[in-house]
């Protein structure tokens, strides 16, 4: 297999060391006292990128299974769940909620730019006035970086407002942790969802997250049982204490989680650099003449391009593939077809790959048009 450039919205490219950290010797994870403490730090690792003294807890899956696992343990049938939506994937937790009988109601945003936390207020007032006080929200579901549009939300101005109502939080932060600052506990945020293959820059099969203890109440005073046994949070609450996991954890991918982990740790500039690349991708792309999907609230990890009219996003992203060996993203929903993805975040968030990345895209629409 000839060497592709990852620069694609996730998986993203992998340190070395990441990867020998995989194929270093293995204990058993379910009998080694040496593993459970292995874990525990590891978590503890997350939690300081996190900025949060909350829980951690490492689950084997992709990242779909921490929002899955979020709405299981959270939702009851007939609970009314605010689902705060400008993009795909914010709208995509509705299906989770029903999915465990609960009742999402939507509150939507401009798709071009982040929601509005005064327009949220007005929602939640007039939501209140209408009677719905008397049966609340139980959480409310949202999207850090909405990754399909590249949109960027402000949990700190948007999580507080939802404490404040006495709504609890769920973030998918999978395409903005260790890109975007993200502080856990002063925003109240009282799940925090993030994923191994994105800026973390490991390989894919991991999602982490952060358990509030307001969230744990939730989950320990549910009247009905939690509809899961893989995605049931309730079941890693006391793992330490019992010296058990609810399964047979992937020993070698959270070695490699560990070492990713390290490496952000070590990087006090990672912040900054990802805000200098970000900002540099969006100027090459408006000198290059080509046009964000966005009018605002940008994501420093991901940028979104429209495709040029008569363009065909897979042929321009195929012969980029081919004569540069660089890969960026299509999209999918209501974007399927009409944009790129360039992804820079993790070890892709570098100006010079950024650039030959817009500089091969720009060459490969003149061709394919």
């Amino acid at each position: 297999m000839n060497q592709t450039t990852l620069m694609t919205p996730g998986p993203t490219m992998v340190r070395e060391n990441v990867r020998l950290a995989r194929a270093c010797e293995m204990t058993n994870p379910d009998l080694d006292p040496e593993f459970f403490r292995f874990y525990r730090e590891t978590c503890n690792k997350i939690a300081r990128i996190l900025r949060t003294r909350n829980d951690i807890r490492i689950l084997s899956g992709e990242g779909i299974l921490g929002l899955e696992a979020a709405c299981a343990s959270l939702c009851e049938p007939g609970d009314r769940v605010l689902v705060l939506e400008n993009g795909i994937f914010g709208e995509g937790f509705a299906d989770f909620v029903r999915m465990y009988g609960g009742e999402p109601v939507f509150f939507h945003g401009d798709r071009r730019r982040g929601l509005d936390p005064e327009a949220l207020r007005c929602f939640l007032e007039t939501d209140l006035a209408g009677g719905g006080f008397f049966r609340g929200f139980k959480f409310a579901t949202l999207v850090h970086c909405d990754t399909p549009s590249g949109v960027l939300n402000d949990l700190g101005a948007l999580c507080p407002l939802l404490h404040e109502y006495g709504i609890l939080t769920v973030a998918d932060c999978v395409s903005s942790m260790a890109g975007h600052v993200i502080e856990t506990d002063k925003w109240h945020v009282d799940i925090v969802l993030g994923a191994s293959q994105k800026a973390f820059s490991a390989p894919p099969g991991l999602t982490f997250l952060s358990v509030s203890n307001e969230a744990w109440r939730a989950i320990n005073a549910r009247k009905a049982p939690i509809a899961s046994y893989y995605a049931n949070l309730a079941l890693w609450e006391d793992y330490e204490e019992r010296m058990w996991f609810p399964y047979t954890m992937p020993a070698a991918d959270i070695q490699g989680l560990s070492v990713a982990a390290d490496n952000i740790l070590a990087d006090p500039d990672i912040f900054a650099r990802h805000a200098m690349v970000g900002g540099g991708a969006r100027d090459f792309v408006e000198d290059a003449g080509l046009k964000l999907f966005l009018a605002r609230d940008y994501s420093d990890t991901v940028t979104v391009i429209e495709a040029p009219a008569g363009v065909d996003v897979e042929v321009v992203r195929q012969r980029l593939l081919d004569d540069r060996g660089i890969m960026i993203a299509g999209s999918f929903g209501f974007l399927k077809g009409k944009v790129f993805r360039i992804g820079h975040m993790g070890e892709s968030a570098q100006i010079p790959l950024v650039r030959e990345t817009v500089k091969g895209l720009v060459k490969a629409i003149g061709c394919a048009g």
